[in-house]
């Protein structure tokens, strides 16, 4: 019985806060969302692009192919390590130099250039707009919002397009270091060969004795020597470290804002904030009530 009589009790209380305030609250209701829908009339529309790359395999290409005993397949690709080294030059600050020159996003992005902290204010921008996540099947995804369609599908495609020139980059710079260390191995270790050789003329006693520290220098000569060619070989070919699932292309529809959602967001939580005004001036008004009684 007292369940019920405090379930009716509440729903009557509810009903009379309904008429007593019901034509106050649809006003509020109505005025919420007519500046809800205004507010989201003057917010900037945005469009967004996306593409999609598969990165391959960071192993050496020159390797894959020219080493007779090689684990890796050359058209290997996906894997966790390969999405994460893409991803982390895809969001690298010499990927974000390289696109705010190109599109000259400090203008774009009507960024004060005599402000001192015009470089903070770009890279907040940047990283708010430009955003790059691993896809579930081990793809990266690059997105690009923009208030111009066609920069948000320019800026997205040159990404994807500048990440070989950032990895040929990086593997250009291994490649020229290793290079220089194998090629003074190759000369130390055929001066080794030549000065053996010359003391096994010369001292043919010591040749039986000299032949099998001979055979180990050439072994090793040789391997040094393939591995230098291979390097050499990165450091000539300029190669691609993607497949290019999908492009991205000029959107035709805005995908921020949503104005029916910032209406009825709006308008709704005005709505909850007035009803929550109104119960606490109805309760402090009981309470004033119930102080006043003798």
């Amino acid at each position: 019985m007292d369940k019920n009589f405090s379930s009716q009790y509440d729903f009557g209380s509810s009903i009379r806060f309904l008429r007593r305030w019901g034509k106050l609250l649809t006003v509020v209701f109505v005025v919420a969302a007519i500046v809800s829908l205004i507010v989201s009339l003057l917010i900037t529309p945005l469009f967004k692009s996306t593409a999609v790359l598969i990165p391959t395999a960071s192993n050496r290409l020159s390797k894959a192919i020219l080493a007779e005993r090689y684990s890796h397949d050359f058209m290997d690709y996906g894997h966790a390590e390969d999405c994460e080294y893409a991803i982390q030059l895809l969001l690298s600050r010499s990927m974000e130099e390289a696109v705010c020159k190109r599109f000259n996003l400090m203008t774009h992005y009507d960024i004060d250039t005599n402000s001192t902290l015009k470089e903070t204010k770009l890279h907040s921008r940047y990283e708010k707009l430009i955003g790059v996540k691993r896809t579930e099947y081990m793809g990266v995804q690059v997105t690009v919002k923009d208030s111009d369609p066609e920069m948000a599908a320019a800026i997205t495609n040159y990404m994807l397009e500048y990440y070989d020139t950032l990895c040929n980059r990086v593997h250009y710079d291994r490649a020229r270091d290793a290079a220089v260390i194998m090629q003074s191995v190759v000369d130390s270790l055929t001066i080794e060969v030549y000065k053996l050789e010359a003391d096994m003329k010369a001292n043919p006693s010591h040749a039986l004795s000299d032949a099998q520290l001979h055979e180990q220098l050439c072994s090793d000569l040789a391997t040094m020597q393939t591995r230098l060619t291979e390097t050499r070989v990165d450091l000539n070919k300029q190669v691609h470290y993607k497949y290019w699932v999908d492009r991205a292309v000029v959107a035709d529809k805005k995908a921020y804002p949503k104005r029916s959602l910032v209406t009825l967001g709006g308008a709704f939580g005005t709505l909850i904030m007035c009803v929550l005004l109104l119960l606490l001036v109805e309760a402090v008004r009981r309470e004033r009530v119930q102080q006043s009684r003798p």
